[in-house]
């Protein structure tokens, strides 16, 4: 870091005063600067030969959609299947700006979740952009939800019990894959788990002001991950299923987990469209990750508000498990 540290840096907790030091050594130019190609080699997680969570049983599967095959892969918790009947299963998308994140880099986190909470994960690699805009990866997260509720049966999962979730980018598609199918009168998710979420494209609340330069992202390379997302042939503003807060409405969307990061300059956005949701009568459940910045989530061993956050994550999963168990219902 430089010998002048940035006015929020009082407000990091230990590890993530130490990861910021990490990143600043490691990450010399800005991703904006370093571009999509560049980028994606520099901050892949490459896949780990002992996990910190190890699971008996993980699939490596190919989905069909309309895009040709998504690669994915299915967490399931160990032991036997619970006595009322097949698991439930959350739909994790992750995160990267619309531009990096792969299977690998939320490996450990998909794990600690099935474990942790008795559900099973499927993590999907959607497309990316620039080189796939908008909106692409919505198309393959709307694909994807669907196969699995089609596909639920024959792997031990129940259809009326998928929730999605997903951080930053991946928390933008969770969101609007719940718009989507409630426009269009389809099934639900019965939860939406949304980690710092982007879902504006107004740039407009404080965060984005007081955090412009914090760690891992900036104000700026938040900017360019989203002109890369809507690529350059579009034009006038984006639509809600692009920019979450952008829709009218958010009645009848399924209730939902919110978790910011207090240095993030997205924090702002995520809690404001938290309490939207709360107006438009969904229940959500909203936590300020104190001392962390943007990215902690996924990052299982780094900080310790990460097994804080993701045991939260597991506690809502366990709850509406208990709370839907034997419940009929569309979901």
């Amino acid at each position: 870091m430089n010998e002048v540290m940035p006015s929020y840096w009082a407000q990091l907790d230990a590890d993530a005063q130490g990861a910021a030091r990490f990143i600043a050594g490691t990450l010399k130019k800005p991703v904006r600067e370093l571009g999509a190609e560049a980028a994606r080699k520099l901050l892949a997680t490459p896949p780990s030969e002992w996990p910190i969570t190890p699971l008996d049983r993980v699939e490596h599967l190919t989905l069909p959609a309309r895009s040709g095959e998504l690669r994915a892969r299915l967490y399931h918790p160990d032991g036997p299947l619970p006595s009322a009947g097949p698991r439930p299963a959350l739909v994790y998308l992750h995160g990267g700006g619309f531009v990096l994140g792969t299977l690998d880099g939320v490996d450990e986190v998909c794990r600690a979740i099935a474990a942790r909470s008795g559900w099973a994960v499927l993590s999907l690699e959607y497309r990316l952009a620039p080189e796939n805009p908008y909106p692409a990866a919505l198309d393959d997260c709307f694909d994807a939800f669907a196969w699995l509720r089609r596909s639920a049966p024959g792997f031990g999962i129940d259809p009326h019990m998928i929730a999605v979730g997903g951080d930053s980018a991946g928390g933008s598609l969770a969101a609007a894959l719940c718009l989507k199918l409630r426009d269009l009168g389809l099934a639900r998710p019965v939860s939406q788990v949304l980690v710092y979420p982007a879902v504006d494209d107004a740039f407009a609340t404080p965060s984005w002001t007081e955090f412009a330069d914090a760690p891992l992202l900036t104000s700026a390379d938040a900017r360019w991950f989203w002109e890369q997302y809507l690529g350059p042939d579009r034009t006038g503003s984006a639509d809600h299923y692009a920019a979450p807060m952008r829709a009218a409405s958010l009645r009848d969307l399924p209730p939902a987990l919110v978790l910011t990061a207090e240095v993030d300059p997205l924090r702002d956005d995520a809690e404001a469209y938290a309490e939207r949701l709360r107006r438009d009568g969904v229940e959500v459940a909203v936590t300020r990750c104190a001392g962390v910045f943007h990215g902690f989530f996924t990052e299982v061993g780094v900080f310790a508000r990460t097994d804080e956050a993701i045991s939260q994550v597991a506690r809502h999963l366990r709850d509406l498990g208990r709370c839907l168990n034997g419940r009929d219902g569309d979901a």
